[in-house]
């Protein structure tokens, strides 16, 4: 859409070039700030693309506005009368252009001694509409219907001759997919102006069916150009595509070895008369050294600490090394506690005995291999040795390797397989056991708690069609995850499962710049039984059971704070007076999510753009539903969905929008049972069914990106 736009607003600048030559501008004496630019009555073409044809162009919203507009920021525009005339030329020429021979323009200029307000009114009138399309020429072509399927000009459309050739232009561009890199469109049409119809022909040359002949590289250096060769997504003797050619260059680019990459045909030396194809590959070699440094803040985090270097082409064949570490929980963990006047930095996480109590880390050795056994394949090599933790979950510390091949599909669909073996342990709350499942003997948790053996394999899938990445306003993303861990893989036997994750979202605009988006993710967990002395049990290990609650699924629990939870308070706050009757204070309590083996999340969310800046700017109101539990054991954790909704803001920035999302819970927090720990470690139960208070019913999260 934005590169139609750009077609008419050439366009049009071009009709209004056809008219005269240039009039010079007349001199004034105090010219006239514009206050106000908007279009009346146009309802064929919008806001955005009408102001693009034309020259005049309004005030910033800082200079437009009479609060800040003192300050000096933001550009100020002024009148020009003449440009104003052509402008209404423009207008007219370019609606014509699209159909409506019977449009009038008219305009409304008030002035006051500084400024003026400048309004365009249209009267768009019927438009000459398509009878008929014909394109003829495709007799030898391949998949004749899916060529001309979906094309912008259809039966029934208003003649718009920039639709019309971009009809020719999809064309040729799906006949160069084809293998038809000479293939040519010529339009020609009939228009009735008194009766308003348009015959439209479309006469097709397709040119000989090729293929790829000579691969030409230039622009190598240190990188031996059969690495380059081996990057390429076609091969000499392959049917010609020029998706093919695009799939090569972004090949290359991925490698990170180089800076620009371009895979095209060999003009000098291609004759499109001749069946076969010569092709220049074009690089320019990029740095093969970095060093990277990073600080930052997170809500979940405290402060972290990143650094890492990078030798690109190391030993030859493009390979990547890799050497890269971590350091998050500083200033709320041992060994860094530092407190910041009682900690104000980091308070909210000083009730996370478990996954806040040390300082994290990751130190990671990884070599990357591209065009492994073939171009579309990417093998990873990696050791590594970190402590990772989940708030108020869990704190896994481990060593081990991983080896990982990613495959990027023809359809675009990128394939990871990982093999994963580490050797560590997961602390968890002991309540965690205890309560989910049923095993509170010390000797039972402590098995639990031993370091062991995980080997996992996943293999995930993710597939994109969205117009932007970061902020995407059109499309869908679905992806796919499957991890299983066993005994055969080289696992320990006390940690066997097979892990099941779907996740699926859609964009659509529902107006201009707003857009309506929602997601669905599931997952499942399925695991053999364990045998512990005193009882038999599922046991999957805490890092790998679902969660919910948080700024990326239902956003009016804390993270971690949806689905079975368990209460622990420590015996220093238990009192128990001489008849045994025991009293605590609630405030002291504090909950540990346990997670579960079955998760549903749904969300629902409309995104709009805000009165002032509102590129820079958007609103956001939303609807989140969710819960995790325990199949098999639905005393411990009954399936129960949550409906939270909630409104937010969203600033647009480099790395993809900033948002601040508030979110409204009505429900209590759920009932659990309440243990009380000791100092030697023992639990004993207290209530069986303990519901602590909610402290508000609205839920603060801060961070980047759309949750979806």
């Amino acid at each position: 859409m934005t590169r139609m736009r750009a077609v008419f607003a050439a366009a049009g600048l071009g009709c209004a070039a056809m008219l005269g030559a240039p009039l010079s501008a007349t001199a004034q004496e105090s010219p006239l700030f514009i206050r106000q630019l908007k279009f009346e009555g146009n309802t064929a073409i919008d806001d955005e693309t009408l102001s693009i044809v034309i020259g005049t162009t309004n005030s910033s919203w800082f200079a437009r506005s009479g609060l800040v507009s003192w300050i000096g920021l933001g550009e100020k525009r002024f009148f020009d009368a003449r440009e104003f005339q052509r402008d209404v030329l423009r207008l007219m020429l370019f609606y014509r252009k699209s159909g409506f021979l019977d449009v009038q323009v008219d305009t409304v200029v008030q002035r006051t001694p500084r400024e003026v307000y400048l309004t365009f009114r249209f009267r768009e009138g019927a438009p000459v509409v398509v009878t008929e399309l014909e394109v003829t020429g495709l007799d030898s072509a391949p998949e004749p219907p899916k060529i001309v399927e979906s094309l912008p000009l259809r039966v029934g459309d208003p003649f718009n001759r920039f639709r019309m050739q971009a009809s020719a232009d999809s064309i040729r561009s799906r006949l160069n997919d084809r293998g038809h890199p000479s293939a040519e469109v010529f339009v020609s049409f009939d228009m009735d102006k008194t009766a308003r119809r348009a015959r439209v022909g479309l006469d097709v040359y397709p040119g000989p069916r090729s293929t790829i002949g000579t691969v030409r590289v230039t622009g190598t250096e240190s990188i031996d150009s059969s690495l380059v060769l081996a990057l390429l997504a076609t091969r000499q003797g392959q049917r010609y595509s020029r998706n093919d050619l695009f799939r090569s260059q972004r090949n290359l680019y991925q490698t990170e070895l180089f800076r620009f990459a371009s895979v095209d045909i060999d003009s000098a030396n291609f004759d499109p008369d001749l069946p076969v194809v010569p092709l220049l590959v074009q690089v320019n070699e990029g740095r093969f050294h970095r060093v990277r440094t990073g600080t930052g803040y997170g809500t979940d985090d405290c402060i972290r600490l990143g650094a890492g270097w990078t030798a690109r082409n190391f030993l030859g064949r493009g390979q990547v090394l890799d050497v890269s570490g971590r350091l998050s929980k500083i200033g709320v963990g041992s060994p860094f506690d530092w407190r910041f006047d009682e900690n104000v930095v980091c308070g909210a996480l000083e009730e996370d005995s478990i996954g806040s109590a040390k300082v994290n880390y990751n130190t990671t050795v990884s070599l990357r291999r591209p065009a492994f056994l073939s171009p579309q394949n990417t093998v990873t090599l990696a050791l590594f040795a970190e402590r990772r933790s989940a708030f108020n979950v869990y704190r896994r510390e481990e060593v081990g390797f991983s080896v990982g091949l990613t495959r990027e599909t023809r359809p675009r669909i990128p394939i990871n397989f990982t093999y994963r073996l580490s050797y560590g342990r997961t602390e968890a709350n002991n309540a965690n056991f205890c309560a989910f499942f049923n095993t509170c003997l010390i000797e039972d948790i402590a098995q639990l708690k031993e370091r062991r053996i995980l080997a996992t394999f996943t293999t995930t899938a993710t597939i994109s069609r969205t117009n932007n990445p970061l902020d995407p306003s059109q499309g869908f993303v679905a992806s796919g995850e499957y991890t299983t861990s066993s005994r055969f893989i080289g696992s320990s036997s006390q940690q066997q499962f097979n892990r099941i994750v779907a996740d699926a979202a859609w964009y659509r605009p529902v107006a201009r710049d707003m857009v309506l988006s929602w997601r669905i993710r599931g997952g499942l967990i399925f695991a053999p039984a364990v045998d512990f002395a005193s009882q038999s049990q599922n046991f999957v290990p805490p890092e790998q059971r679902f969660y919910a609650g948080g700024p990326n699924d239902v956003r009016g629990y804390d993270r971690n704070e949806l689905g079975p939870v368990v209460y622990v308070i420590p015996s220093s706050e238990v009192i128990r007076d001489s008849l045994g009757v025991v009293s605590f204070d609630s405030t002291a309590v504090r909950f540990s999510a346990i997670g579960g083996n079955t998760l549903v999340v749904g969300n629902v969310e409309l995104r709009l753009p805000s009165p002032i800046f509102p590129r820079r700017l958007r609103f956001a109101a939303f609807l989140d539903a969710g819960g995790v539990w325990q199949r098999g054991a639905t005393d411990v954790a009954p399936a129960l969905i949550r409906f939270t909704p909630g409104v937010g803001v969203r600033v647009s920035t480099p790395l993809g929008p900033a948002r601040l999302d508030v979110a409204y819970n009505s429900y209590d927090l759920p009932s659990a049972p309440l243990f009380e720990s000791t100092q030697d470690g023992e639990l004993l139960r207290l209530v069986n069914d303990f519901v602590r208070d909610r402290r508000r019913r609205y839920s603060i999260h801060f961070t980047v990106g759309h949750p979806f």
